[in-house]
């Protein structure tokens, strides 16, 4: 169960944050949420792909991980296995609320960090500390307030780019069904991609619209992560293979 504070640098002076990856911290998932702020990023090692949001009913994206529910090719010996880190995984026990403040008489919600206090992260023993010991900001935070700043730019762009995607029929259901070897085989259901040839042919208006929003490039960085598949189909043959002889 989540216990959330309000992050400040008196009552959290001396919070530090684990982060080195292992089952312990939940590390063990077959995907994580994307993003489209790090679409770019995520397509050179990830294959992204659509699911239904099973909360609010919506699409979402997703980084794809493993094969399993539970398995994370990415994950070894305390190491993620790749250069780009996805911000779902990268904020740790972060996230950004909302804090009514009166500005000039006005009353506003701005943005403000909250961390989770019963996060396997966190700590005060070892780990990034968080905050410096005159009480700024400490680099790792400030990496995180980035992290968080594109996650909420992220929620916002991706509400309007898959809803755009779907009204002209762009995300499709994809049927993954892999043969790993002779005695190996997997299958995901419930994924959806962007439709290759439906992209070929949508009419003029249609492309304008997505290029004019920005969306056309998301469409095409989804597309290109796909290649991804062949990394997570040869490390999940690797294993296979070291589990055999091991």
């Amino acid at each position: 169960m989540a216990r959330y504070q309000l992050l400040n640098n008196i009552t959290h002076k001396d919070l530090r944050v684990v982060t080195r990856f292992g089952r312990e911290f939940g590390d063990d998932t077959g995907m994580v949420i994307a993003f489209p702020t790090e679409f770019a990023e995520l397509q050179r090692e990830y294959p992204i792909f659509f699911r239904k949001d099973p909360a609010a009913g919506g699409w979402q994206a997703v980084a794809l991980l493993g094969f399993d529910a539970k398995e994370n090719l990415f994950l070894q010996d305390g190491r993620w296995n790749a250069v780009y880190l996805p911000g779902a995984v990268a904020k740790g026990p972060f996230l950004i609320g909302f804090q009514e403040r009166r500005v000039d008489g006005e009353l506003r919600r701005e943005p403000v960090i909250h961390v989770d206090m019963d996060h396997p992260r966190v700590a005060t023993s070892e780990g990034e500390a968080v905050f410096l010991p005159h009480g700024g900001n400490s680099p790792y935070l400030e990496r995180i307030s980035t992290v968080l700043r594109g996650i909420r730019d992220g929620v916002d762009a991706g509400t309007a780019m898959f809803a755009a995607f779907d009204e002209v029929g762009l995300i499709q259901p994809v049927t993954l069904d892999v043969q790993l070897d002779e005695s190996h085989r997997v299958s995901l259901a419930g994924l959806h991609g962007i439709d290759r040839d439906r992209l070929s042919t949508l009419d003029a208006d249609a492309l304008l619209r997505l290029h004019r929003s920005g969306y056309l490039e998301g469409a095409y960085l989804v597309l290109a992560s796909m290649h991804n598949l062949r990394r997570l189909m040869a490390e999940k043959q690797r294993r296979l293979r070291q589990a055999e002889h091991a």
